[in-house]
């Protein structure tokens, strides 16, 4: 495949509905796509499995009017294409995102991560605290994870069944991502773009974040870690009160990490916090800046913890 048309726009990306300009970097040997779009304080948008900067759209139309939106599609999601022998770890994925921010030049960030998003955010924002001027943290988490469901669906989903249960089956699609939207009703090209990057055969990737779930103890443990480096970071918590893998004893943590966060339910909302509620999450967002964020600093700001 050329270098154009391997940055060709495939035909299951809905332009009328995600109308942005596909922008690509070469990180690490992968070729990153990501959205870069507005002007104003870098907003990184960070996603979990198995989604992709599609899921942000509808937040990116009404944010880039104040910030400047940064959505990257991790290797093996989205656009993006993983290079050859590079692996689809946590870890190597917030590395990917961290060389894409250092390429752009981007400082005084904020960092905004549901699911996955949360710990591949977290985890390039305590290694480099000095680049971070605030948190959103959606439905996430950010220690390794000891529940038994969790260990369980590590196990489905990213042990020796999921060849059959993610790569035959493709619950992850066809089960999982329609579960956790209790809002949203997707359309039919709706649909084919959070389907498309995922055609039999290469699917791997929504395998690999469920065995992190394991799998990647050693990784979370250092997000963890590097917690009480951004405790003084402006902080919102967008926390969805009908998603089934976290709830409140998660948020409660959270809460006592980020003790100065405001705290948002997101009422009836589901994991995918991007799709499900993006009225709610653009407006608590840009009322929180307005509030908190703004009267901290200029937009440069990032001082390390």
């Amino acid at each position: 495949m050329s270098p154009d048309e391997s940055r060709k726009r495939p035909a299951w990306v809905p332009g009328d509905i995600y109308p942005f300009e596909d922008r690509w970097a070469e990180i690490d040997g992968n070729l990153v796509h990501y959205v870069d779009e507005g002007d104003g304080p870098p907003l990184l948008l960070l996603n979990g499995n198995p989604s992709w900067s599609f899921g942000w759209r509808d937040v990116i139309l009404r944010l880039r009017g104040t910030f400047r939106c940064l959505a990257p599609d991790y290797p093996g999601f989205g656009m993006s294409r993983p290079g050859p022998g590079r692996d689809l770890r946590a870890a190597s994925q917030s590395r990917v995102v961290e060389g894409l921010v250092d390429r752009l030049g981007i400082t005084g960030l904020t960092v905004f991560g549901y699911a996955w998003g949360g710990p591949i955010g977290l985890g390039l924002a305590g290694r480099r605290p000095e680049l971070i001027r605030a948190l959103v943290v959606g439905g996430t988490w950010a220690w390794p994870d000891e529940r038994l469901r969790v260990r369980l669906f590590s196990a489905l989903m990213g042990g020796p069944l999921s060849p059959l249960l993610v790569e035959r089956l493709n619950l992850m699609l066809r089960l999982y991502l329609p579960l956790n939207l209790k809002r949203a009703k997707l359309t039919d090209a709706e649909r084919a773009a959070y389907q498309g990057p995922f055609p039999r055969g290469k699917r791997s990737a929504m395998r690999a974040f469920p065995r992190e779930l394991v799998a990647g103890r050693a990784y979370l443990q250092e997000v963890e870690a590097n917690l009480p480096k951004l405790v003084a970071k402006p902080a919102l918590i967008l926390w969805p009160d009908s998603d089934p893998g976290f709830g409140e004893a998660e948020l409660r943590r959270w809460q006592a990490i980020l003790p100065a966060a405001r705290t948002v339910m997101l009422r009836k909302a589901g994991q995918f916090i991007d799709e499900d509620a993006p009225d709610d999450v653009a407006a608590e967002v840009q009322s929180w800046w307005v509030d908190v964020v703004g009267a901290n600093g200029p937009a440069g700001a990032g001082s390390p913890a």
